[in-house]
């Protein structure tokens, strides 16, 4: 899962969701300097990861992308499925999409000095494009992908993968709505 939904598995709690965020910044065991409930959001995520990574769901969706991704299939079905979290957003939560993001940019930017280096970078491009509230859209998930291509600079367009996505989206959306309701039952 990607940074949507980790986020909305840290329980609305500041501590975890900012060490939610920026878990993938930090190497290691490197978070000692940290507070103890930010700590546990790193811990957090990581726990989430794993369960991801181990997921039958998850690795059966990675194979739509096999062909021509499937170095990234996994980077690509995290995307995805923050995407379907962030279109049908109604289904898991009372707050809408944008309330929910602005509530935990909010938590975000009250740290902000506490933020590792790459992390508050990172949120720079979130708040600036308003990022978890377009992952609800084809649009904003192939700009997305569009962004990361050029950040991992490997050759490869992340967002010609749209067309996968689109063409399985409906096999993918099973798989996801699966995954999502253990992952919401191991962690909410």
């Amino acid at each position: 899962m990607n940074y949507l939904a980790h986020s909305f598995l840290s329980r609305n709690e500041p501590g975890l969701t900012v060490g939610n965020f920026i878990a993938d910044h930090i190497h290691g065991n490197h978070y000692e300097k940290y507070a103890p409930a930010i700590i546990e959001g790193v811990l957090l995520h990581r726990r989430i990861d794993t369960f991801t990574d181990a997921h039958e769901k998850f690795k059966e969706s990675k194979r739509f992308f096999y062909k021509g991704y499937e170095k990234y299939s996994g980077i690509l079905i995290d995307i995805y499925f923050d995407h379907l979290l962030a279109k049908n957003f109604d289904t898991y939560s009372a707050i809408p999409l944008q309330q929910y993001c602005d509530s935990v940019y909010k938590m975000y930017t009250a740290h902000i000095k506490q933020l590792p280096p790459d992390s508050a970078r990172f949120l720079d491009y979130v708040l600036h494009n308003n990022i978890y509230f377009n992952y609800s859209t084809l649009e904003g998930i192939e700009r997305v992908l569009y962004h990361l291509s050029h950040r991992i600079n490997h050759g490869i367009l992340l967002n010609t993968s749209i067309k996968l996505f689109t063409d399985n989206e409906i096999q993918i959306q099973k798989n996801f709505e699966i995954f999502f309701k253990d992952a919401l039952r191991e962690f909410r």
